[in-house]
């Protein structure tokens, strides 16, 4: 594979370049509600066109682009500093965009949600970092429909880290490291999880747009890629119920502007971990609306069957379940590791829109700021061992245990239709709830298994 560098400043304003490394396909791509890429395509010598917006989009035939049919179509106006050549079919170039609609940006669209909240940095100079820990599992399709593990070796009661595992499976995760790397995203681990077939890879972190740009093209990028080998990637965050699930845990920090210093470090920190009192300020603020933001960047009715104390399997699961934060102790739902300076949202999972999960998250901590809020001292202790009297006595509630849960807190937040406008507010509560009455209703196999032959 080539690995000569793709990223976006030096191809975004440059149709010539682009021709040059072979490219002769565009994509003004965005995303729905979920996160899903969504797509027109154009042949180069249109790339003037595309980028004034020429791509049109009918709303109503997409999942959270609120229009009815007979509105004014969406039109997708490309970031040209995001564009990327496809690792995997280089006759291609991927752009996200913005939506417009009637001369202005849409403001249901994913990506103006984020820019609205990230425009409220400007005046104090500040820029938002994001850092997203990529989980998730390459399955092969089986016969009748069902899925098993690339590799076929006996599974392990404990795979985390297994090398052999990690070996075997080196063919597609090779070629998606190197892709990676080449797309100057700089992967420096990633190991075989403690699920069966499931793998994270950790690479560094961007400004919150491009992040949120880079984790959708990274989806797409590794089903693409999985698909090369024979098998699929997939995001769903607990396809097994005995195993870990996967999670995109959000690393964030706030930096000045022009200078790039670490507006949450603090290496005098009293409380021992290393984070400014901006950064417990905004902690504060997104322990205030954790419910509301489960619903956003924990989406899923699945979400939920990760988000356990304890599962079927044995010991416990390392998943966020309780409303607090502390230091490199994982058993709090915001941790802030050892080497301090951020903030680390542990109930984020990998099937997560990362622009609505961002905004949501971001405005909470800004509400935090402003407030000039205090989250109280960091939890140091395994919170999973606090019976539910000592969680009372501290003041710490737990996170939504359903979809339909965290819906209603989202409803009920006045944050939630601040950040998301009256549009999309409304489509993403109508549809969550919606989700999860078609749950419900649904005839699972453990309800055949139980009752089908019980009386």
């Amino acid at each position: 594979m080539n690995a000569s560098p793709t990223t976006g400043p030096l191809l975004g304003s440059a149709p010539a370049e682009l021709a040059r490394r072979g490219v002769k396909l565009l994509m003004a791509s965005y995303v729905d509600l979920h996160g899903v890429s969504k797509c027109k395509m154009v042949p180069i010598e249109h790339y003037a066109q595309m980028m004034s917006g020429s791509e049109l989009f009918t709303g109503a035939a997409l999942d959270g682009v609120p229009q009815d049919v007979s509105e004014e179509e969406v039109s997708a106006h490309p970031d040209p500093g995001s564009c990327l050549i496809l690792p995997w079919d280089r006759e291609v170039a991927w752009f996200a965009s913005d939506l417009w609609c009637r001369g202005r940006p849409f403001e249901p669209g994913a990506r103006n949600i984020l820019r609205r909240q990230l425009a409220r940095l400007e005046p104090h100079g500040w820029t938002m970092n994001l850092g997203m820990e990529a989980e998730f599992f390459v399955l092969r399709d089986t016969p009748g429909g069902g899925f098993a593990p690339r590799a076929d070796r006996p599974h392990l009661e404990k795979p985390a880290y297994d090398a052999q595992r990690l070996l075997d499976n080196k063919p597609w995760i090779g070629e998606l490291v190197v892709a990676m790397n080449a797309l100057g995203w700089g992967v420096y681990s990633f190991d075989h999880e403690d699920g069966i077939g499931q793998f994270e890879i950790d690479f560094r972190y961007f400004d919150a747009l491009t992040m949120a740009d880079n984790f959708v093209f990274f989806r797409m990028m590794a089903h693409e890629i999985a698909r090369r080998h024979g098998g699929f990637a997939t995001f769903m965050p607990k396809p097994y119920a005995a195993r870990a699930g996967s999670g995109a845990h959000f690393n964030i920090s706030l930096a000045d502007r022009g200078s790039g210093r670490n507006l949450f470090s603090d290496p005098a920190d009293p409380r021992g971990c290393k984070l400014s009192r901006l950064g417990y300020q905004f902690v504060a603020g997104v322990l205030r609306h954790l419910p509301a933001i489960c619903a956003v960047v924990a989406p899923t009715v699945n979400s939920y069957k990760r988000l356990v104390k304890q599962g079927s399997m044995s010991g416990f699961t390392w998943a966020p379940v309780f409303c607090c934060y502390g230091n490199n102790n994982r058993t709090n739902t915001i941790r802030i590791p050892l080497a301090g300076g951020r903030m680390e949202l542990r109930a984020a999972d990998s099937a997560c829109n990362p622009y609505l999960g961002a905004a949501m998250v971001l405005a909470a901590g800004l509400e935090g700021i402003a407030a000039e809020l205090d989250p109280g001292e960091p939890r140091t202790e395994n919170m999973y061992r606090k019976t539910p009297g000592e969680l009372a006595a501290l003041g710490v509630t737990t996170l939504p245990r359903t979809l339909e849960e965290a819906t209603e807190a989202f409803a009920a937040d006045p944050l939630s239709r601040q950040v998301f406008g009256n549009d999309m507010y409304r489509t993403w509560v109508d549809y969550k709830r919606d989700e999860w009455l078609r749950y419900l209703n649904h005839i699972s196999d453990w309800e055949m298994s139980r009752y089908l032959k019980f009386f």
